[in-house]
């Protein structure tokens, strides 16, 4: 027991010897269990090579010549550490092993991930959708009741799965083109019926969020709700400011949503990463950077104080500002916080079932149809904030015909840049033509280094013959086969980019409900003429070219100046060109450490070929009776050689970023 902890104590405090020495010579720094493995190599290859290269005691040298080999022997067994630091570092990089703590996270995330698929397909088994998935059934075999009831499971299996997979058969629902009518009419129940959580739970998320129970922040609280979606529920209340009573929604998060969220964004997150490194065409359609813009939007949307300032932002839009056929609802911010959003009571009825109910009152659906897409197209193109989940169960139609707009907690935002590229995208739509179109299209999207422009112009000349003619019918494949353009042709879509077409493409499904024979490219088109066109106005270049004037004019007062200058210098003969090599630090420190390799590497191959040279020596002061001064030297050389080498190779093997300066 005592060898053990007089080891243990001459291990610790060799470490504080051999970790600075180390981490010096090699130029990196390691962790702390490769320091301590290199650190007992070290001390157990002493032993051996003292034995190996001066025999066994006593020592007959002098004492000049004792120093010297202990000198030789320590740098030999401390290059048995570095021997092994470096051959780690080359098989196991530091950073692809986790820590512990990270080992330990990762553990419990998996086995929360492994739980949650389990409880996937227990829900999806329970529900009669285990031979879909074995494959011994197919949906389009099925009969019409067959087709019935396959739809229902599928509504069920959703709704129990949580608020992701709802809001996946949320957008199934608008697609119509890709599942039967049946199975796409039972989905669109989950847009505002789906299974509540008891009241008990709602009361203590209100509480916890108010500070106080609902009966006595509110005049009246109906416990029943009006509605129950993927993330929230509503209920009808009224509030008394004094003067008079507010009948208002009060929305509520559903408790505990945002841990079964986070984990279901995880998987959706893993599935993005494994498809952008195993498929070209996950990598080409950025399916990365799509999986984050739909977790950012997710998680935008379980926070209530983002929909909040949405609903103030897309109100004082002049999509819906000066519009008298939108509305959207009041907010109020005091009975308002994270969980909790109160707001103003639009009545009316859900969108997806307003069809009757605008026949009987004689709308025209045509007219609320354009009223739609003109809003949202003026929200993606003018006022750069649109609402990116438009399907049916986010609108209202009131009693007054006009529109409610509700679930304000996703929207996309577009810079001006991408604005621009889209008006002019608008544009050329509605003027027919591919080049002008291709030009916009390649502003809006990622292009990689090398784009094949002639055959980008053809494919999108043949799309716009194809869905954008006279008399064609438009529907949702349109958006597919755009995708499917950028994708072979390798262009990358933004996530507010694919915010946008995933909007009109729901929005296209949306007013497909109330108007099926709305003609989505004659509104397009129409809306490029009545506000795209307006900047070609008389008056409107007459105010571009006065504020791009402005912005030049400065510059213009300074250049005959310069021009003058640059001409004088011409004439005297003294014009020069002075032009600085590694201007920026990032080239200079990357050329500093490949010169520092280099150098490394000569002095490391000068001291090895020094080293053999002095033990081919022959003659030579004999140091002991085996050995001569030269070769005393020559090994000194050779270990010299090797932690240069080391060195070097270290480097290679190590991450720029990880290296000590």
């Amino acid at each position: 027991m005592d060898v053990v902890v007089l080891r243990l104590v001459n291990l610790a405090v060799f470490m504080v010897v051999f970790v600075p020495i180390s981490q010096r010579l090699l130029g990196v720094r390691f962790g702390l269990g490769r320091l301590a493995v290199g650190a007992l190599i070290t001390l157990s290859a002493a032993g051996p090579l003292a034995t190996a290269m001066v025999g066994q005691p006593p020592w007959t040298g002098s004492q000049g010549a004792a120093v010297a080999f202990m000198v030789l022997i320590v740098l030999c067994s401390m290059l048995a550490g570095l021997v092994f630091l470096v051959l780690a570092e080359a098989l196991v990089p530091t950073g692809s092993l986790p820590r512990a703590r990270d080992l330990r996270r990762d553990l419990t995330g998996r086995i929360a991930r492994t739980r949650r698929y389990l409880q996937i397909l227990r829900i999806a088994i329970r529900h009669g959708l285990g031979p879909y998935l074995r494959g011994r059934r197919r949906p389009g075999r099925e009969n019409a009741a067959g087709q019935a009831e396959l739809a229902r499971s599928l509504r069920l299996a959703l709704d129990e799965a949580g608020v992701t997979f709802v809001k996946l058969g949320q957008v199934l629902s608008t697609r119509s083109d890709l599942i039967p009518a049946s199975v796409a009419t039972e989905l669109s129940r989950l847009q505002d019926q789906v299974t509540p959580a008891p009241w008990a739970q709602i009361e203590q998320v209100l509480t916890e969020e108010l500070g106080a129970p609902p009966h006595q922040l509110y005049a009246a609280f109906d416990t029943e709700p009006l509605a129950a979606a993927s993330v929230a529920q509503v209920y009808t209340a009224r509030l008394y400011d004094g003067t008079h009573d507010a009948d208002v929604v009060v929305k509520v998060q559903r408790p505990g949503i945002t841990a079964v969220v986070e984990r279901d964004l995880d998987i959706v997150g893993r599935l993005a990463r494994l498809l952008d490194r195993n498929t070209d065409w996950g990598r080409s359609m950025g399916v990365r950077a799509l999986a984050d813009g739909f977790a950012e939007a997710m998680r935008e949307e379980l926070d209530f104080t983002v929909e909040a300032g949405n609903m103030t932002t897309v109100a004082a839009g002049k999509s819906v500002a000066a519009s008298n056929d939108l509305v959207v609802p009041r907010l109020y911010p005091e009975r308002s916080t994270r969980r909790v959003l109160t707001m103003q009571h639009l009545d009316g009825i859900g969108l997806g079932n307003a069809a009757p109910a605008i026949t009987e009152r004689g709308l025209d659906a045509v007219r609320l149809g354009r009223t739609l897409f003109d809003c949202l197209l003026g929200q993606v193109a003018i006022d750069g904030v649109f609402h990116a989940d438009p399907h049916p169960g986010n609108f209202l139609l009131l009693a007054d015909g006009r529109i409610g707009m509700l679930d304000l907690g996703s929207v996309g935002r577009l810079d001006p840049a991408t604005r621009e590229a889209l008006q002019r995208f608008l544009l050329a739509v509605d003027h027919g033509d591919p080049v002008a179109a291709t030009d916009a299209l390649l502003e809006i999207v990622y292009r990689p280094d090398v784009v094949d422009e002639r055959s980008l112009e053809r494919a999108v000349g043949q799309f716009m013959t194809k869905h954008l003619s006279a008399g064609v019918a438009v529907g949702p494949a349109m958006f597919t086969d755009l995708f499917a353009i950028i994708t072979s042709h390798e262009l990358g879509v933004p996530p507010e980019v694919a915010a946008v077409f995933r909007a009109l493409a729901t929005i296209e499904g949306t007013i497909s409900r109330i108007s099926p024979d709305f003609d989505l490219v004659a509104a397009s088109r129409q809306f490029a003429s009545a506000h795209v066109t307006d900047r070609l106005a008389p008056d409107a270049l007459r105010r571009t070219a006065t504020e791009e004037l402005a912005t030049l004019l400065p510059m213009l007062r300074r250049l005959p100046r310069r021009i003058d200058r640059i001409a004088a210098a011409a004439e005297s003969g003294r014009l020069g060109l002075n032009v600085r090599l590694f201007a920026d630090e990032r080239d200079r420190r990357h050329f500093t450490g490949l010169l520092h390799q280099a150098l490394l590497a000569v002095l490391g191959a000068t001291a090895g070929l020094m080293a053999v040279l002095l033990l081919g020596t022959p003659g030579g002061p004999k140091v002991t009776e085996s050995m001569s001064l030269f070769q005393l030297l020559g090994y000194n050389l050779l270990v010299i050689c090797t932690v240069l080498v080391l060195r070097v190779l270290v480097l290679i093997f190590r991450l720029p970023g990880d290296r000590t300066t």
